[in-house]
């Protein structure tokens, strides 16, 4: 898309702008039970301590779940550490407090709700949300949050519901992002090293997951990464990073557009240019010269191309880290061969066509939409407009969200679902509530957003900034829950009593599990409804 740097935006204040303020230590977090529990694995009696190999922990026990907040898994990456691949966290003494989040990792201040608030470079930390202490170890989630590599953070997700509901453990990771995570600029090591610092935290991540979440109940043998959006994205990377395999036995994909990845060339030109604007054009001293920057002067993002022409930071492919784009390895069969959930939402880009109308007051007349679809689409642009046309949706925004929503979000997830599917069992979904709460903001405009990006998470994750659930959305979400634990749990999101819920088969009609508050159903007519057929006759002209 090439109307410049919009969608970018919204993508990076979409995560704090539906999930709200970070929460507090815990939905009915109390002080540390001083009551005996029995122990679990490598747990003591205690059950507000925690003992791992570089300290002893305090978390927050309440009547159902335990928390263990702001976590160290990795070294601050300061200093010579900056643009560096994460070091091990160092230990403590005594018992340090686990009970609150740590700091958001440095965001752009231009997209930040909380205009910087509680942000640092040192912010490599997680947290663990347990049920209440058991002999038994529960199988674990690494969920990575979404915001366009450019905003959020792991403290917008209250998980408590999840792990208690789901009976798993589930851990919340922050990871640099915008410049800090992802500049690849050629001075800062070897072409096939540079960039991808935020992908390497997320990796340092799981392997602290695999390392110590025995000891706070978790299985290591059974952990799912996870992620919605640019978390999502994340997650194609690890299937086809060779650094994370072994890290995980299966994996969640909401949201994702994973074809969004900038290579190495694109990167390394950008990341250049960039330095060059901060006051580092010298190669030759150039990684001396940015890791001294004060960090304000790296606070805004180097922007690379993502989605149609607009540009986002993010993960660098033809690396080390990545050394093929995710969709071109699952097309090659060279991905980890673990069972994958993947999904997307039925209005996905309705909420960045409402956040443009209410940042920007853009406001799209008949007379806007080949424009649009121009700077969206390039030479394809009249395919496009006579396949949705504005009659048939209503008005420009939802035809132009129904265009964007299909063939970035919608029909990528049905070519991946495709592909993995040769290899592994891989389950599809559309989350299909067009009525799911959303904030106050989104609720003025003069078209409905409907099931849009990221209005799924609250049915997962207790978070702020919208109404609560009507007693049928409620239903669902505990559905909803119960699917995604029991995927966790098995690898198959299959649960006694609801909808069964039938792999992904390419060979067959496509079916895939429509979530809706008035009952989930199997639905075929996925493909159909998003004009897949039409979106791949575009990709293979």
């Amino acid at each position: 898309m090439r109307s410049g740097r919009r969608v970018v935006a919204l993508l990076a204040v979409l995560a704090m702008l539906v999930g709200g303020c970070a929460w507090g230590g815990g939905r009915g977090a109390t002080p540390s039970d001083p009551a005996v529990h029995p122990p679990g694995h490598g747990q003591g009696r205690n059950p507000a301590l925690v003992q791992t190999a570089a300290g002893t922990l305090r978390g927050t026990v309440a009547s159902d779940h335990r928390l263990f907040a702001g976590v160290p898994y990795a070294a601050a990456p300061v200093g010579p550490m900056r643009f560096a691949a994460p070091g091990p966290a160092p230990g403590w003494p005594g018992e340090r407090d686990a009970t609150r989040p740590g700091p958001r990792c440095i965001q752009d201040p231009d997209l930040d709700p909380e205009r910087g608030a509680n942000t640092a470079e040192d912010c490599l930390s997680l947290n663990v949300w347990t049920p209440p202490v058991s002999d038994k170890l529960r199988p674990v989630m690494v969920w990575i949050h979404g915001g366009a590599f450019a905003g959020g953070s792991s403290g917008i997700y209250d998980a408590a519901r999840l792990a208690v509901r789901g009976d798993i453990v589930v851990v919340t990771i922050n990871y640099r992002l915008g410049t800090l995570g992802f500049l690849a600029h050629p001075a800062l090591g070897s072409a096939g090293d540079i960039g991808n610092y935020g992908l390497a935290d997320q990796q340092a991540a799981l392997r602290w997951v695999r390392d110590n979440i025995a000891d706070f109940g978790g299985d290591p043998e059974k952990v799912t990464v996870a992620g919605e959006s640019a978390g999502g994205m994340s997650v194609c990377d690890h299937l086809v990073s060779p650094g994370s395999t072994g890290l995980f036995r299966a994996a969640i994909l909401m949201s994702a557009p994973c074809q969004a990845q900038a290579g190495l060339a694109t990167a390394t030109r950008r990341s250049s240019d960039y330095a060059a604007a901060v006051g580092c054009p010298d190669l030759v001293v150039a990684a001396t010269c940015l890791r001294a920057l004060p960090v304000d002067r790296l606070r805004k993002p180097v922007w690379y191309f993502n989605i149609g022409s607009d540009e986002l930071t993010g993960p660098v492919t033809g690396s080390a880290l990545i050394p093929q784009d995710p969709l071109a390895a699952f097309g090659s069969d060279r991905a980890d061969p673990v069972p994958v959930l993947l999904g997307t939402t039925r209005d996905e880009f309705t909420l960045f066509v409402a956040l443009r109308y209410l940042r920007h007051g853009q406001r799209y007349s008949a007379a806007d939409y080949p424009r649009l679809l121009s700077e969206t689409f390039g030479v394809d642009a009249a395919a496009v407009g006579a396949h949705y046309p504005i009659d048939r949706y209503g008005g420009v925004a939802q035809a132009y969200s129904a265009a964007v929503t299909d063939g970035a979000f919608a029909c990528v997830s049905e070519r991946m679902a495709g592909e993995l599917s040769r290899t592994r069992p891989v389950y599809a979904y559309e989350f299909n509530d067009r009525s799911a709460p959303a904030p106050e903001v989104l609720r003025t405009l003069p078209f409905p957003v409907g099931a849009s990006h990221s209005l799924e998470l609250r049915y997962l994750f207790d978070v702020g900034g919208a109404p609560p659930l009507a007693p049928a959305q409620q239903r669902l979400s505990d559905q909803m829950i119960d699917y995604w634990s029991a995927f966790v749990r098995t690898g198959n999101p299959a649960v006694d009593g609801q909808p069964g819920w039938p792999g992904f088969d390419p060979g067959g009609d496509g079916a895939r599990m429509s979530l809706q508050a008035d009952g989930s159903r199997v639905d075929s007519g996925y493909a159909r409804e998003h004009q897949c057929p039409f979106w791949a006759g575009l990709r293979e002209k």
